[in-house]
């Protein structure tokens, strides 16, 4: 009977020896290679830190001890070891989320699974343990790649600060986030890795010392009493001991035994405590290992013995941006490329590759990277800072005081933009729409296909007065949606062919094939739908207004939050310019979304081709006074084929 069978909950470990334990390390191994690839998932990470998670739930009684994840990626081992071994629907509808969850079990507690935040979240259960008087303990496990956002250390600064309160730091250095990780910080935990430690130097001069008659125990504690020269000296971990906290490593973050013994000592000194582990991203599984570029951080499916994809999806939104940067960058010496710690996932690899030179990796910083773009940007350079559409939501003030207040030419390119589905509800680049709105100058463009990708990024790149920003959706970018005409600057993809039609529909980005669809499902219920793709969605365009006259209804389409985004933004322009002409507008409801495909979740958010044009027959049914057309025909009725 396999070990991992007999593990419902951390105690259960408990029972186990230490060559049980070592052999339950390799059962999770092959479970997670069977597991994952049938369903995509964070596999590399997860990989790297099956000892070290046995090690914390030996130590700590989770969940009155709270383990605290950041980030969640790297929590399949957590879940496996406190209950969820039905991996079969991983990052499915209904299945397990690929992060901690609430909903899930009580042994989880941060569920954002955005980088950086882990240290905040225990400062603040920890001091509440203090004031509340609970003898529970709080344990952070941040990757060395998450401790380059500056949020990690503003944390830090704060912990130090109290002497007297338990939390226990685990460092799980692997050298990487996606990539291998960069910077200062990276540099100096890469000399703490490859020194011998002052621990284990003390030790043996200790031990040496101890031996020496008269003189030895006083000259020890001498050398003991000056640790802290000799500590910078032989492993320069001083850093983390300037700010107050007891440093404990480096610790092999593949030896249980040693890993208990370092975590036990943390948990019994009663202030912070810094636990560095190293830990090798991707162990155990060879394929994950020979990939340089990020040791499987993130696979879909694949074969489990090879490593390869089963199916390739085709070109995909963030490759068709990634070859034009590189044509971009041949054309134009003064476009450089920012990322925060992701160049493959955001397509830039490509564009670093050929001009090394010209990329800027800041680490998990989007807020440094916003204001170093500024910096490039008024000494000369047009900076373009690709980033997740979500993750730009931390670097709003950035871009509107340091970008848009000083009129600094940066085009933010936003991958991953609308529902991207599996990742759940912090991953959905729901947002951008709405809160780019408010800031002034600010240019924003959907593109619908790979030639508005290729066309409109290099209408950004123009804009030198300006922050610019393309915004793109996740997966395969589908075919080529042309345009019968031009309006203002408008694309015109679908003309009602009558004088006096009934719907203006205004399609916005990648959603153009479902409003031609929608179009289709009208025009059979008599309704005329003239359908434009605005292309620049901020500012509205001047010809909007005069259109949206000559029509009964405006119907708004967005793969973003309804609250302040597009529609929001075309209602406002109508009302300004005096058009009296009812607006709906279709979007994403202000609320987190569930885990499941991207299809699955526009279908529960009502955002179809089927059903909105059952609410538009509605409308306009009520303005012509008849209730004739039911929503049962519009069911009824078959999509558009071309």
């Amino acid at each position: 009977m396999p070990l991992l069978t007999r593990i419902t909950g951390p105690r259960d470990l408990d029972r186990l020896s230490l060559e049980e334990l070592d052999q339950l390390a390799e059962e999770i191994r092959g479970f997670l290679v069977q597991e994952v690839s049938k369903t995509g998932g964070h596999l590399g990470p997860n990989l790297g830190v099956v000892e070290l998670t046995i090690a914390l739930h030996r130590v700590f009684d989770s969940p009155k001890d709270k383990v605290l994840w950041d980030t969640g990626h790297q929590s399949y081992v957590h879940k496996l070891l406190t209950g969820r071994q039905d991996f079969s629907r991983l990052k499915m509808k209904g299945g397990l989320s690929g992060y901690p969850s609430q909903a899930e079990s009580e042994h989880d507690v941060i569920e954002n699974s955005h980088a950086s935040t882990v240290l905040g979240w225990a400062d603040g259960i920890a001091k509440a343990n203090q004031l509340k008087k609970r003898d529970s303990h709080v344990v952070a496990v941040i990757g060395d790649g998450a401790l380059t956002g500056g949020m990690a250390w503003e944390a830090l600064n704060n912990i130090a600060d109290a002497k007297d309160r338990p939390l226990v730091i685990v460092v799980n250095d692997n050298e990487r986030s996606y990539a291998p990780t960069i910077g200062g910080l990276a540099n100096h935990l890469a000399t703490l890795r490859t020194t011998d430690g002052y621990e284990r130097f003390l030790a043996r001069t200790k031990e040496l010392l101890e031996r020496t008659p008269v003189v030895g125990r006083p000259l020890y504690e001498t050398l003991h009493g000056a640790k802290k020269g000799f500590k910078d000296f032989i492993a320069p971990q001083g850093m983390f001991e300037d700010l107050g906290l007891k440093y404990v490593g480096p610790i092999d973050g593949h030896d249980i035994e040693a890993l208990e013994s370092a975590l036990a000592r943390a948990k019994r000194f009663g202030g912070p405590v810094i636990v560095h582990c190293l830990t090798e991203k991707g162990r155990g599984y060879q394929p994950a290992l020979q990939d340089e570029a990020d040791r499987f951080h993130a696979v879909g499916k694949i074969h489990p013995d090879t490593g390869l994809p089963i199916a390739s999806s085709g070109a995909d939104w963030t490759s068709v941006f990634g070859d034009e940067m590189v044509r971009l960058g041949e054309e134009r010496e003064d476009v450089v490329a920012i990322t925060a710690a992701m160049l493959q996932p955001v397509g830039l690899d490509r564009f670093a590759k050929r001009f090394p030179e010209r990329v800027y990796d800041v680490g998990i910083a989007e807020q440094h990277g916003a204001v170093s773009a500024a910096g490039l940007a008024y000494a000369g350079l047009h900076p373009v800072f690709a980033v997740y559409a979500t993750f730009l939501n931390r670097a709003f003030d950035q871009v509107l005081m340091d970008v848009a207040l000083h009129k600094c030419g940066v085009t933010f390119v936003l991958d991953r933009a609308g529902v991207t589905g599996t990742d759940g509800a912090s991953h959905n680049g729901m947002w951008d729409m709405s809160i780019l709105q408010v800031v002034p100058g600010l240019r924003l463009a959907a593109p619908r296909d790979a030639e508005q990708v290729r066309a409109q990024l290099r209408e950004a790149v123009a804009v030198d007065d300006a922050p610019t920003v393309v915004r793109f959706s996740k997966g395969a970018v589908g075919p080529a949606v042309p345009a019968v005409g031009r309006i203002g600057g408008m694309d015109v993809l679908r003309e009602p062919g009558t004088d006096r039609p009934d719907v203006l529909l205004v399609s916005v980005g990648a959603l153009a094939p479902m409003c031609l669809e929608i179009a289709g499902l009208l025009d059979k219920q008599g309704i005329s739908t003239t359908v434009v793709d605005p292309r620049w969605v901020k500012p509205v365009d001047e010809a909007m207004a005069p259109l949206a006259e000559r029509h009964r209804v405006v119907v708004t389409v967005e793969d973003n939050s309804r609250v302040g985004g597009v529609g929001s933004a075309v209602a406002q322009a109508l009302r300004d310019a005096g058009v009296d002409v009812p607006l709906r507008d279709f979007g994403i409801p202000p609320r987190f979304l569930d885990h499941a495909s991207r299809a699955e979740v526009l279908a529960e958010i009502g955002l179809t081709a089927p059903d909105i044009a059952r609410q538009v027959t509605g409308l306009v049914a009520r303005l012509d006074g008849r209730f004739d057309r039911t929503a049962d025909e519009v069911d009824s009725v078959e999509p558009a084929r071309d």
